[in-house]
């Protein structure tokens, strides 16, 4: 099981590049960054510059708000800057009116994301071969490649694309078309064993591919800290993104399963008041559990294990740049076991 970093982009791109590289040198695997207050590329961009080995990908870019052209461009100069170490990875859109608008008018978000998908990667095409761009769907249409506006080949054009797990018809889309998943923030190992593995499988299934040819990352807040202060720090700010992703309509077949639509209810309309503090004592200890890791830094990586083994390939750890001093000892911890295992 792979170990990576999930980085909310602090608008410091600097500093953000700066975390990313460290991760690398400590021999974290990837570096992902999920769309929030700030751009999820743009941390991403100046990374690729100063990293070597280490993969970086975006963490539910929202697809939807941009053009497939947009995101084909960006995420095919990442490709070529990182040297084919980035992956795109896609969200359908963010909460509030835009959605609302998009579900009243009847929109398929699978058969909108599968087009998606689809016209990304005939773009690319153009790019890699000069081929004419002729991509006709119901939901995006693309019938001309200017010469001005093909950046050319590239030698990585073959971009990963994983895609949120936001219900069973989009895990079952990224089995079938994708080369991974993005297991929701929100979530329960139940859930995944319950909900996202077996409709993945059904997608692998279509497509006649192994699970071996796929992989699912499950991105994990951590509740942890070196001192009782940076601790409770923590536990503060676990429960208020756990109160915020409980409102998002991405997570609403979660919270559903859970049986916490009430609590979800109750959530939202506070957000609708931004009582945004008071939202965060909603989120009970047990709640935390059942979706946190609750553990000190020495025995996170151990914990993380026993819950996610044999459930995901890669563990996206929730860093804030203020907790990043406890990366060190997750990867001593790391280190340790491995040197146990081999006898040394």
């Amino acid at each position: 099981m792979k170990l990576d970093l999930s980085l909310v982009p602090s608008g410091d791109y600097s500093r953000d590049a700066q975390l990313i590289q460290r991760a690398e040198n400590l021999g974290m695997d990837a570096a992902w960054t999920p769309e929030s207050v700030h751009n999820p590329f743009f941390s991403l961009t100046l990374a690729a510059a100063k990293t070597r080995s280490i993969n970086l990908g975006t963490q539910a870019a929202y697809a939807f708000p941009r053009s497939p052209m947009v995101s084909a461009q960006i995420a095919w100069d990442l490709a070529h800057q990182s040297g084919g170490r980035f992956i795109l990875g896609l969200g359908t859109e963010p909460s509030g009116e835009s959605e609302s608008q998009t579900d009243a008018a009847g929109v398929d978000r699978g058969a909108r994301m599968r087009e998606y998908i689809e016209s990304l990667r005939a773009i690319w095409d153009s790019f890699q071969t000069d081929a004419r761009l002729r991509f006709r769907g119901d939901y995006y249409q693309f019938r001309l490649m200017a010469p001005f506006f093909n950046p050319g080949p590239i030698p990585h054009p073959d971009i990963p694309i994983f895609l949120a797990a936001e219900n069973p018809s989009i895990c079952e889309l990224a089995g079938e078309i994708c080369q991974g998943i993005h297991a929701q923030p929100l979530h329960t190992a139940d859930h995944l064993r319950q909900s996202v593995l077996p409709s993945v499988s059904a997608g692998l299934k279509a497509s006649q591919r192994m699970r071996s040819e796929f992989v699912i990352t499950a991105t994990v807040f951590a509740v942890t800290g070196l001192t009782d202060e940076a601790r409770r720090r923590s536990l503060r700010r676990v429960k208020m993104r756990i109160a915020v992703e409980a409102c998002s309509p991405s997570n609403q077949f979660l919270v559903q399963e859970l049986g916490w639509s009430d609590l979800a209810d109750e959530l939202i309309g506070m957000a609708r008041q931004r009582r945004w503090e008071e939202m965060a004592a909603l989120i009970s200890d047990d709640i935390v559990h059942e979706i946190a890791v609750v553990a000190e830094p020495e025995d996170l990586l151990r914990q993380l294990t026993n819950r996610y083994e044999g459930l995901a390939d890669r563990i996206a750890l929730v860093i804030n740049e203020a907790d990043s001093e406890i990366i060190d000892s997750i990867l001593e911890a790391r280190t340790q076991a491995r040197r146990f295992q081999s006898g040394i």
